[in-house]
């Protein structure tokens, strides 16, 4: 008895003594782990910034400069027709054929293509499969809903259609560099051979 007596003692001491300590005047926070979670070091966008001579932190970029992976070749080829007619007519592709870049072109098309338009381009990537899209046209045997049969597409209108997309496909702007893009349209080509 005498062990359950000291034992609730103990107990009883220890808590109200935990009562006391919380009541007082001591505003010291105790141990901090890191403190830049509550106070940030970095400036916000918006916040002043004694570190340039306007004091604003969001800075408008120099003259001459785009965002990195900026295409200012389709600034002149709107998501028009009359801008697709227009990079039919005028576009080439830059990128000099050969075959790690028809190689590089067949994985980028894998990853980002071939889901809807298939491994062979014929429309029948897995997406497809599941019956709730309908099939984009094969490049082969198809026709465009532009006009035109699929396996007469130039670069630029491959490289627009990429950049822009068209119904249910949806623009790759900026998930692809210009030069990836050039890359797919260089195996898309090969693709529109098969029969």
């Amino acid at each position: 008895m005498n062990k359950l007596r000291i034992l609730g003692i103990t107990f009883f001491t220890a808590a109200v003594a935990s009562v006391i300590s919380s009541c007082g005047d001591n505003k010291e926070p105790g141990l901090e782990f890191a403190r830049n979670m509550y106070d940030p070091i970095a400036y916000n966008y918006d916040s002043p910034n004694k570190n340039f001579a306007n004091g604003q932190t969001a800075q408008i970029p120099p003259a001459g400069t785009a965002p990195v992976g900026y295409d200012k070749v389709m600034d002149d080829y709107p998501n028009t027709i009359e801008g697709y007619l227009a990079a039919s007519a005028n576009l080439r592709n830059p990128v000099a054929r050969t075959t790690e870049t028809l190689e590089q072109g067949k994985t980028l098309y894998l990853h980002m293509c071939s889901h809807c338009h298939g491994k062979t381009g014929q429309g029948d990537g897995s997406i497809i499969k599941l019956e709730k899209f309908p099939p984009p046209p094969s490049y082969s045997t198809g026709n465009s809903s532009r006009g035109g049969a699929m396996k007469d597409l130039t670069d630029g209108k491959i490289f627009h259609t990429i950049t822009y997309g068209l119904n249910l496909m949806g623009p790759h702007r900026t998930q692809l560099s210009p030069t990836e893009r050039w890359k797919i349209v260089m195996y898309v080509h090969e693709l529109q051979k098969v029969q």
